[in-house]
């Protein structure tokens, strides 16, 4: 008898730790979590990609938003500090470097996941070659694209703004418009103006093409004196900027949102357009 008892003891022991488990399990499965002691595979898998766009912002400053109400996937991107060119600045420097944004631009037109691209603006200027390199990019894009001045678009900054479809200026924001400086040595001979004067030909031309603004007026703010106490060239603020026909509109983050995704639905809108006319025409009947 007493060993039976104790067969059954152990019996009933076993059947309640049984118990105690199966409920630590369900419990663990209504937490998310993994009976086996791994961590939830979706879990996982959203916590990798989380720190994939940290990383992505820190590297790159750049991040690809989905929007499940509206949607739609809009990539922004922020070109900020100085933009880099063919030579390194200081470490210290806050700096945008036109070799990683290049390749970024060229995969967002070519990508089906991305249908917007939202550029914010807080630039002091930098490199004209390597700015005018990702303005025409941009402007050359077929995909939606709006930009939004903050802070400030100095200098090759000017360009970038008005690269996107639509432009936008937050009320605080300026903008610096001067003639083009060059550091470093300098040959005091005439074809060294002449060379200066087709880069800012070429800036003009670009900044007149995708914007409002005359050349003449635009021109005159390039040149004018006694505004800037180091330097010549004018300060243009927000709604000045709207006035005059450099910048699209007057507004702040909602407002370029709004704008993008009304221009990515008119996009897709468009295209469904499209393809019905071409399979009317194909002779399908669209009324079925």
């Amino acid at each position: 008898a007493p060993a039976q008892t104790e067969r059954r003891g152990v019996f009933l022991n076993t059947r309640h730790e049984n118990k105690a488990n199966f409920q630590i399990d369900e419990e663990k499965l209504n937490c998310g979590e993994n009976p086996s002691g791994q961590e939830n595979p979706d879990r996982q898998s959203s916590q990798e990609q989380s720190e994939e766009e940290l990383e992505q912002i820190r590297q790159m400053g750049s991040l690809t938003m989905e929007s499940k109400e509206k949607k739609s996937s809009i990539h922004c991107l922020t070109i900020v500090g100085q933009v880099e060119g063919h030579m390194l600045l200081p470490p210290q420097n806050k700096t945008t470097k036109y070799e990683h944004v290049m390749p970024q631009l060229a995969a967002i037109e070519e990508t089906d996941d991305i249908d917007g691209l939202l550029i914010l603006l807080n630039t002091v200027g930098g490199d004209v070659e390597a700015g005018l390199a990702i303005a025409e990019l941009i402007a050359g894009m077929k995909k939606p694209t709006v930009s939004l001045v903050l802070g400030g678009g100095h200098s090759i900054g000017v360009p970038l703004a008005v690269s996107a479809r639509r432009s936008f200026i937050a009320p605080t924001a300026s903008m610096t418009i001067h003639p083009v400086r060059l550091s470093g040595t300098v040959i005091g001979v005439p074809q060294t103006m002449t060379y200066f004067e087709k880069i800012q030909e070429r800036i003009i031309d670009f900044v007149v093409a995708n914007s409002h603004v005359k050349a003449k007026e635009f021109r005159r703010l390039m040149l004018k004196t006694g505004e800037l106490t180091t330097d010549v060239g004018s300060v243009v603020y927000g709604k000045d900027a709207v006035d005059i026909g450099l910048i699209d509109s007057l507004g702040s983050l909602s407002d370029a949102l709004d704008c993008l995704h009304a221009m990515i639905d008119a996009e897709k809108k468009g295209k469904e357009t499209c393809h019905a006319a071409h399979r009317c025409a194909d002779g399908t009947d669209l009324s079925r």
